[in-house]
This record gives structure tokens, C-alpha cells and sequence, in this order.
């Protein structure tokens, strides 16, 4: 029996810089849709976070995916402004996520790197790397926003792939 193909849109939320990916999963196959970076610059805060609701509200209307994965907020307890601010920008893009009614799962950093690398605490150049390698993008350069949101999306089609295997419900919330 052949699966079905689904699209995955994965975001790697930053209050500067928002990486994105698409990928189309079918079975134990993903395939490279596009990917990229929202630039949103150093600019006043409310303002960065509207240029990201935006722009993945416009990215959701470009590709069409039936499921979105996002990275969960990293705690740096040396620095919590950066979190705090981390996590408004995540919170603009879940409500891009929420706007447009689709499904969210959400992943740790760790969780991806796991599920990608195989080492909870590998570097981002080992992310990109094997980014590359699963998606047979192996001579396009990347930013490593864009990288760890293909890696957010690859993680999530493989635990969706499990869970269908595994005869577990979908549901309109992974988190």
C-alpha cells in the first residue's frame, strides 16, 4: 500500500532571523520542496515579530503544507532576555501556525539533533550536513536557520511515520 504524500512546513523561529523548510514525505522518503530564512532584522521588536507573522503567514499561503513542525524555546539560564525574546518571536509564529489552521507539532532542539544526527548535542554543522545528505541536497549551500528548519520538518515526518506504523491517531495537536 502506497502512503500518501504529505507536505511538512518546519520553523526555526529567531527574533532576527526565522528559518523555514517544506518538505513532501511519503513513507521513509522526504523530498526538498524549498527553504530560506525571514530576515527580519534589528529593528524595533514589535516590528520583527509582525514581519514574522507575516512572511510565514505568506509562506503558508505559497506552499500549502498540511502539517507545520516548529523548535521549542532553548532556556540559556546564563541569559534569559535572549529566551524571553526567543520565545515572543516563536509565539508570533505559532500565531501565523494558529492563523492559518493548521496542525503544529512542536520539538526540542535536542529531539531534532537526535533524530537527525543520532547525538542530542550535535553542532549545527552536523545538522546541516546530514540535512543535506537525507534530502540529497549535498552541493546547495544553506543558511543553518533554513537547515534546522528542514531538520525540525524531517524530524517531524519520521515521527509521524511512526506513529501512522504504529496505528497511533493523528491529532490536530503534537505537541
Amino acid at each position: 500500500m502506497a502512503t500518501a504524500s504529505i507536505r511538512i512546513l518546519g520553523i526555526d523561529p529567531g527574533s532576527r532571523t526565522t528559518g523555514w523548510g517544506v518538505i513532501d514525505s511519503s513513507g521513509h522518503k522526504s523530498l526538498h520542496v524549498a527553504h530560506g530564512c525571514l530576515a527580519v532584522g534589528a529593528g524595533e521588536l514589535p516590528d520583527r515579530l509582525l514581519k514574522i507573522l507575516r512572511g510565514l503567514a505568506e509562506l503558508i499561503a505559497e506552499y500549502q503544507p498540511q502539517e507545520v513542525a516548529i523548535e521549542e524555546t532553548f532556556v540559556n539560564r546564563a541569559n534569559p532576555q535572549s529566551a524571553l525574546v526567543l520565545g515572543q518571536a516563536r509565539g508570533a509564529a505559532i500565531c501565523a501556525i494558529a492563523g492559518a489552521g493548521m496542525p503544529m507539532a512542536e520539538y526540542a532542539a535536542a529531539q531534532v539533533k537526535m533524530a537527525i544526527v543520532g547525538n542530542g548535542r550535535a553542532d549545527k554543522d552536523q545538522v546541516q550536513h546530514m540535512v543535506k545528505v537525507l534530502l540529497n541536497m549535498q552541493a546547495l549551500k544553506m543558511a543553518a536557520d533554513a537547515a534546522d528548519a528542514l531538520a525540525v520538518a524531517l524530524t517531524h515526518a519520521h515521527v509521524r511515520g511512526t506513529r501512522v506504523r504504529a496505528g497511533i491517531a493523528l491529532s490536530k495537536s503534537w505537541g
